[in-house]
């Protein structure tokens, strides 16, 4: 049976039951998902600062699930759409990783230029440089965020549906977009419901992440083991121990 780690690189529990819900429905039962939950850092990652810790939280949240007994993982996905800690942990990992962002991206330029619709203005030029950094900008359309973060968003569903299904119509017309992203884990499961109507897929970052897990993926080059290559110091003893 094939393993997928999911790390949740914020420290709310509820987004990591949310996760694992989606991610094991659409895995299926021939994948095992395992979902985590950053030890520190914020409940919802917001801006800067935020993306910051959560990278080394998803760093360490990712050491400690290695430390447990049991089988290691065979796919890493981390679970926030943004990927903090993705081209760190990818470069440690022996095994193949990808963030619900970049898993998105992937997914909607099959159909062409695409638009992310998020919560969270801040997220605007942050997601912007991402895509950039992963080689997806010539691709991106436009990025729309509407002002409630996800947080907020997830906590009123009827609101955000309103919300959401206008931006994803003003981005599809504003933008020229072929194909629109919802993204946000807290997000998960509404673009279902806002896809009727909208004339362009819309991809559920949740989703893309899980339909990236159910494929092969070749293995790292050169990492026969979790690791560092740099001695830690005073840092959480699984971080430390992955080091020289």
């Amino acid at each position: 049976m094939r393993r997928l780690l999911v790390i949740n690189p914020n420290t709310s529990a509820s987004v990591s039951a949310l996760l694992q819900t989606h991610v094991q429905a659409a895995a299926g039962l021939h994948v095992q998902v395992s979902t985590v939950t950053a030890r520190f850092g914020a409940p919802y990652i917001s801006d800067e600062a935020s993306y910051a810790v959560a990278a080394h939280a998803a760093l360490d949240a990712w050491a400690a699930a290695l430390a447990l007994p049991g089988a290691a993982p065979d796919a890493v996905l981390i679970g926030c759409f943004g990927d903090p800690g993705l081209l760190a942990l990818r470069e440690s990992s022996p095994v193949p990783v990808t963030g619900l962002a970049e898993a998105a991206f992937i997914e909607a330029a099959r159909h062409g230029r695409f638009a992310i619709v998020t919560g969270g203005e801040r997220w605007g030029p942050m997601l912007q440089r991402l895509a950039q950094a992963l080689g997806h900008a010539p691709s991106l359309a436009g990025i729309h965020t509407v002002a409630p973060t996800g947080a907020q968003l997830a906590a009123d569903p009827a609101a955000a549906r309103t919300l959401l299904a206008q931006a994803c119509r003003d981005a599809v017309r504003q933008l020229g977009a072929q194909a629109v992203i919802l993204g946000g884990a807290g997000l998960a499961g509404m673009a279902a419901a806002l896809q009727p109507g909208l004339g362009v897929p819309l991809i559920d970052s949740v989703l893309a992440g899980a339909h990236w897990a159910l494929r092969s993926h070749a293995p790292p080059p050169q990492r026969g083991k979790p690791g560092f290559e740099v001695p830690w110091e005073n840092l959480s003893p699984e971080l430390t121990a992955l080091g020289l």
